[in-house]
């Protein structure tokens, strides 16, 4: 590169992905395919509109691709092309969201979702994005006691507030989301299911999750969690809601997709669609719960009590520590993870009282049970200060060595 300011940039990245241990719960590591499709030649293309529908020629292998992609996403979670359609162009999960609201769902009408500091997301209706100022969010949460999910709350909810969606999905929720259930609730009131699986569609995908799609009518997610794409997202739905949808994203919010990056998608569909990729997935969960696990044996406390999933909050605040000092007392050990606020948190979000911990970044690197006992350890004795932060900084170090990103 000749650029030597950018690439020095992208040397010292590469080194501190390679050297650190990356427990954010929406990070993970692409494959070298991937990469390789985001480099490709791809970007150079303006393809505003859809295969065969475009308003700029030289588009035949752009339609070509964004066939194949959308043939890979249907397939991969078992959907049929008569029944189902998937939007492949949302730049993020964002506007994906975004978008079926703006298709299906009237400006100022309800969208009844987890709440933020629940484990929900920005997305789904919180007032300082744009969808909490274009539609009110009806807010439900968890128990105060299980930190679960109560579905019994959730229909009360719903009956008193009458609202045009029903959300499931988040970005800190930690249980398995009983979809039937949700279901049941949206049918009872009589509103549209949609199911946000960013976090979780990797495990879908690999049989370590239930699937949403027997119950929901839309289902959105992004491509760079536990799908180990790159950064993009998917909008699946029924086929009757799907030219709403599609006029939604292009022309309603987006101009030309980005062509690298749905090439990059497909390529990762195709890796997810493999044994090995099942494989992975479940060692993902495994790998989770042994984390949180092996943290509650040291006596710190998990949220709900543990994990179904690849995350799971740990609560900081319960030993003194807030989330902020935690996630910068680990980053100099060398491990990454988030601050995040916890059910019924009494602390403001930019230091709550919690931290966020997720396994699928070190399953990619081959990591399992073993491992997550030892960064367990590491992880308890920094915020303890039970041992030097270049002690802790020197296993992570080792750990990182025999077990490389792949690159």
């Amino acid at each position: 590169m000749k650029d030597k300011e950018i690439q020095k940039l992208i040397k010292n990245e590469e080194a501190r992905q390679s050297e650190t241990l990356n427990l954010i719960a929406s990070e993970n590591f692409v494959s070298p395919d991937v990469r390789e499709a985001l480099a490709s030649v791809f970007t150079n293309k303006y393809a505003e509109g859809y295969p065969h529908a475009r308003y700029y020629a030289g588009n035949t292998y752009i339609d070509e691709l964004e066939v194949l992609v959308q043939k890979r996403a249907l397939k991969l979670f078992d959907l049929s092309e008569k029944a189902w359609d998937v939007n492949v162009q949302p730049y993020s999960g964002s506007p994906a969201n975004l978008a079926v609201y703006h298709a299906l769902i009237p400006v100022g009408s309800k969208i009844m979702a987890m709440a933020l500091d629940m484990g929900g997301h920005l997305t789904h209706g919180y007032h300082v994005s744009v969808t909490g100022k274009l539609w009110k969010q009806v807010p439900y949460g968890v128990d105060k006691k299980t930190e679960r999910i109560n579905y019994d709350e959730v229909l009360k909810i719903a009956k008193k507030e009458k609202p045009a969606l029903l959300i499931a999905g988040g970005s800190a929720y930690a249980r398995i989301i009983d979809f039937k259930k949700m279901k049941k609730i949206a049918d009872t009131v009589g509103v549209l299911f949609m199911v946000d699986m960013s976090h979780f569609a990797g495990l879908v995908a690999g049989g370590a999750y239930p699937s949403p799609f027997v119950y929901a009518d839309i289902v959105t997610t992004t491509t760079h969690k536990t799908l180990r794409g790159p950064r993009a997202a998917l909008i699946f739905s029924k086929k009757k809601y799907s030219a709403q949808i599609n006029r939604a994203v292009f022309p309603g919010l987006q101009g030309g997709p980005h062509m690298n990056a749905i090439a990059g998608v497909g390529v990762a569909l195709g890796e997810v669609g493999t044994n090995q990729f099942k494989a992975y997935a479940r060692q993902v969960v495994k790998n989770a719960s042994m984390l949180a696990g092996e943290l509650k044996k040291r006596g710190w406390r998990v949220v709900s009590g543990g994990t179904d999933s690849h995350l799971f909050l740990l609560d900081t605040m319960k030993r003194g520590i807030s989330g902020g000092n935690a996630s910068d007392m680990l980053q100099c050990g060398g491990i990454i993870v988030n601050k995040n606020t916890i059910p019924y948190d009494t602390r403001k979000p930019n230091d709550p009282s919690g931290i966020r911990l997720g396994t699928p970044a070190l399953t990619t690197r081959g990591m399992k049970e073993k491992e997550m006992k030892i960064i367990a350890e590491l992880i308890s004795r920094m915020l303890l200060k039970t041992c030097s932060e270049a002690m802790i900084r020197g296993e992570v170090k080792k750990l990182c060595k025999k077990f490389p990103v792949r690159t």
